[in-house]
């Protein structure tokens, strides 16, 4: 029997560079408190954020992703075309097809690089990771490109309660590559669907359609989520520790999605972080997100505390879906 060809599998994988851009605009509370009937203090209390980044008419989900994708690829020191795979996650592409990753990996020098989008919503960065990680293991990609974008502020309804003064645009890049040594854990993801409807889009392009309904915005169920997210969420941190053999006080950092400041703080202290772990809390100037929070608080961590550098990082993403995905990683 003729055997198939296949290329060997590598030891590891591990992240070499990252890559940011943020909103061009800076929107403070008092901004957006009017037609939420609420005030700059009720946002603090409730989220921790003071400001968060939005981008302007004219900055578009591509260039965020371009721009946060070419500094991770000049920094990790590879040329474009040496990528094996780029992945972008994203909710907010503001077309069905083609994928927005097809397009940013040509804009980047990429030409005919195996290009696909993700949408797991705010574990989507996790997700690439998990899928990077085993393209690179395997040998079917030495490099890969993974992306985290969101330009949030175009599906906001400014006088929704639940989520909207919450939101922020942005897009955060990691590339990968192979590794003798292991510098990404086994993932713990997953999703549960029974619970879509705490995490929304209010219409459908169909409802648009055939009966005139108005432009599709996120929704959520605020208290339902904080308690998924610090109870449900913080055991899936702490599987993820046991599955790596890593204890709390092996981390350099903390790298939870920024979602709420509220539920930051309380994933450090269900978890008995030590004062050493340097937490992420970027969410008090950036807000939240999405698939780009977590890259873009590793990105900010890093140039705020170089020390942690090789470093391991616990990382978790969780949101719309349900879904969650996990992983502790090489700092690089």
């Amino acid at each position: 029997m003729t055997q198939l060809n296949v290329k060997p599998t590598r030891a590891g994988s591990r992240i070499l560079a990252l890559g940011a851009a943020r909103g061009d605009v800076d929107v403070v509370n008092d901004e957006l408190v009017g037609p939420i009937d609420s005030s700059d203090e009720w946002i603090r209390q409730r989220t921790g954020i003071v400001s968060r980044k939005r981008a302007s008419k004219e900055l578009t989900i591509r260039d965020l992703s371009v721009t946060a994708g070419r500094e991770a690829i000049e920094k990790a020191g590879i040329e474009p075309g040496q990528l094996g795979a780029v992945i972008i996650s994203t909710i907010s592409n503001p077309v069905q097809t083609p994928s927005l990753a097809s397009i940013v990996g040509e804009d980047l020098g990429a030409h005919l690089v195996p290009a696909f989008d993700i949408s797991a919503a705010c574990a989507g960065y996790a997700y690439g990771i998990a899928q990077a990680d085993a393209l690179i293991r395997s040998g079917t990609a030495e490099y890969v490109l993974v992306i985290g974008a969101e330009k949030l502020s175009e599906v906001i309804d400014p006088t929704d309660r639940s989520i909207s003064f919450l939101l922020g645009d942005g897009a955060g890049a990691a590339v990968l590559g192979a590794s003798d040594e292991p510098g990404v854990s086994e993932s713990v993801w997953g999703s549960d669907g029974s619970k879509w409807d705490t995490i929304h889009m209010t219409n459908t392009l169909y409802d648009m359609r055939d009966a005139g309904a108005p432009w599709p915005t996120l929704r959520q169920e605020g208290p339902a989520v904080f308690r998924w997210a610090v109870w449900e969420m913080a055991k899936v941190a702490r599987e993820v520790l046991e599955r790596a053999g890593v204890e709390p006080g092996d981390l350099a950092a903390f790298v939870p999605h920024q979602a709420n400041m509220r539920i930051i703080d309380e994933f450090a202290k269900q978890l008995g972080l030590p004062d050493s772990v340097v937490v992420a809390r970027d969410i008090e100037t950036t807000g939240n997100t999405s698939a780009a929070s977590i890259p873009l608080a590793t990105h900010k961590l890093l140039e705020e505390h170089p020390e942690i550098s090789g470093g391991l990082a616990l990382q978790i993403g969780f949101g719309a879906g349900l879904v969650y995905g996990a992983q502790v990683v090489r700092l690089p």
